[in-house]
């Protein structure tokens, strides 16, 4: 049976060679390049072979550029730089002239605080002469407080419950998870689960209890896809990842609610 729920893969040093890509691509729906890291050459080089693969397979691909936004860097994690006046910084700008050069299909708009936020990357876009369709990534306060106007902005909606856990405390997240899922599916937006889906499986080839049920109840929740991160950037087990992540959602669809 079709899988309802996306795969979406962020690529990185554990995936960017065709041989993985390829192992990989019967579960992946959307890979993300996390604009955070690399070069543009780098990111050519990997676009090139998403659309490689999906011309091979007969599979589409799509292609997700995720823009840095002003992060302050730290050697435990980065976290939104304070005072920020702006969303888009001037390397986000460059980078958008380069996604929008390579066709990307969704443009990932770190740190949205408002509607105006997505209307303001639009109209970049716009300059650019594309239409490409717009992500917002919900990391912030200010974005929980203005969620519905975001939602009805954006072309798809991002859980990041990373920044979210810094943002709130973290016993909170599984309940603001649950409000966007649930403002999402009433709206018909397509909505993203993300950060530490899997994370143990960086490092072994397995996943806890406890991941699996988180994976699950995102599914049942209404998430339109699910987002791995350093599972397949960096990890030690990406395709057992995306094979053992299929599986959990397809097992999680036969008791969705629709």
């Amino acid at each position: 049976m079709e899988r309802k729920t996306n795969i979406i893969a962020t690529i990185g040093p554990a995936t960017n060679k065709k041989e993985m890509l390829l192992k990989m691509s019967p579960y992946i729906d959307m890979v993300r390049l996390n604009f955070s890291w690399g070069t543009h050459e780098g990111m050519g080089e990997i676009i090139s072979l998403i659309r490689e693969i999906s011309e091979e397979t007969g599979k589409k691909i799509s292609i997700i550029q995720d823009l840095s936004g002003p992060r302050t860097q730290e050697k435990e994690g980065h976290h939104f730089t304070d005072g920020a006046s702006e969303i888009l910084t001037e390397k986000d700008l460059n980078d958008l002239v380069f996604g929008v050069s390579k066709d990307v299909d969704y443009i990932a708009l770190s740190y949205v605080g408002s509607a105006a936020d997505i209307r303001d990357l639009r109209s970049h876009i716009k300059i650019l002469g594309a239409n490409t369709k717009v992500i917002a990534k919900i990391e912030r306060k200010l974005a929980v407080e203005n969620i519905e106007s975001i939602i009805d902005e954006s072309d798809a909606i991002m859980i990041a419950r990373g920044d979210l856990g810094l943002a709130y405390p973290i016993e909170e997240i599984p309940f603001l998870e649950r409000k966007i899922l649930s403002s999402c599916k009433k709206k018909n937006k397509f909505v993203i689960v993300a950060t530490e889906m899997l994370l143990s499986m960086v490092k072994k080839d397995r996943p806890t209890r406890a991941e699996v049920t988180d994976v699950a109840f995102a599914v049942t929740g209404g998430a339109s896809a699910v987002m791995l991160s350093e599972e397949t950037a960096k990890g030690d087990y990406p395709f057992e990842t995306v094979e053992i992540l299929d599986r959990i959602i397809r097992n999680a669809e036969t008791h969705r609610v629709l």
